[in-house]
């Protein structure tokens, strides 16, 4: 099975565009895994103009990487730290081969279970988490719950679901729905933690 690729991308299959930044227009190899899921062109690009272009500084987490778009997204926007964690060989190895290609130091690269390694942050260390996790995990609150202690009180997390979340349900778990989007099967949220 072919690598998700957006209906609008005019990308080869097997690659993602990097949309800004540093970076900007750079191709990144996806492996043929399946499954996988590039976040589209149309949502990365509406999600860095919410969160603005200069991410200098800011230490990130892409919990479930797979191609790394939105890892790759915030270093060439200047955020570093940059930790990507995947669980797949084949595309943790894609994920290796991106940043060599990119000399991507700021990236930091490990191999494993998204949530596991999540937990493994300081309390209030990250600036911003992007977690997209495969659809219809059942996970998603766990990861919620733990992305809460580990993020500064002024963070930012990023949830891709294939389902929209009510403003009310995240309340109860400890977030204000700031932005919100759709564009096909993706729903895209923007969160902050409750003040």
């Amino acid at each position: 099975m072919k690598p998700y690729m957006s209906p609008h991308s005019k990308n080869t299959p097997g690659e993602v565009r990097i949309i800004g930044g540093a970076w900007r227009k750079s191709l990144l190899g996806v492996p043929p895994v399946q499954d996988l899921r590039p976040t589209p062109n149309r949502i990365r690009e509406t999600l860095f103009n919410w969160l603005g272009q200069d991410l200098t500084g800011w230490a990130c987490a892409d919990v479930f990487a797979g191609t790394g778009a939105l890892g790759f997204e915030a270093a060439s926007r200047g955020a570093n730290p940059v930790h990507l964690f995947e669980s797949h060989p084949a595309a943790y190895k894609g994920l290796q081969a991106n940043r060599s290609k990119l000399q991507a130091d700021q990236l930091q690269l490990k191999q494993g279970d998204g949530l596991t390694l999540l937990q493994g942050f300081a309390p209030a260390s990250l600036d911003l988490i992007f977690l997209d996790p495969p659809f219809r995990s059942s996970t998603y609150e766990r990861l919620l719950a733990v992305s809460l202690s580990v993020l500064k009180p002024t963070g930012w997390l990023y949830l891709e679901s294939d389902l929209a979340w009510e403003a009310e349900r995240l309340q109860a778990l400890g977030y204000h729905l700031h932005r919100q989007m759709r564009a096909g099967q993706v729903h895209a949220h923007l969160l902050q933690p409750v003040a």
